[in-house]
């Protein structure tokens, strides 16, 4: 069964740049360590505190082994020490969801003209 990981976080809005850049690492180290990066969202308009990162796993033991590849990982490791230091994640949770076939990546259809 495939999983993704659906990470919340709770960001110090006035640190959104570092939080940004700290996503961006993600993006190359993730798939490095057998993530399936899914993506990651700043918050746009409402809430402005609220950040989200997605990420994809065949299964919970693909994602245990991820996160000891993960927890070895220069980069890795030097990403959440950055997080550490900068102090711009006030809070983080993790939720695990398995998708519902025939609901992904579906395209948004044209209307119909009328």
């Amino acid at each position: 069964m495939q999983i993704t990981c659906f990470i919340r976080y709770q960001i110090d809005p006035f640190q959104r740049d570092a939080f940004r850049s700290y996503a961006e690492n993600w993006g190359r180290i993730i798939p490095a360590c057998g993530g399936h990066l899914l993506g990651y969202f700043l918050p746009h308009e409402g809430t402005n505190d609220v950040a989200w990162g997605l990420i994809g796993f065949d299964s919970l033991a693909a994602y245990e082994a991820y996160r000891t590849r993960l927890r070895s990982d220069p980069a890795g490791r030097e990403n959440f020490a950055f997080a550490q230091q900068k102090k711009f994640i006030l809070r983080e949770e993790r939720t695990f969801c398995e998708g519902v076939a025939g609901t992904l990546g579906i395209a948004a259809q044209q209307p119909a003209a009328g």
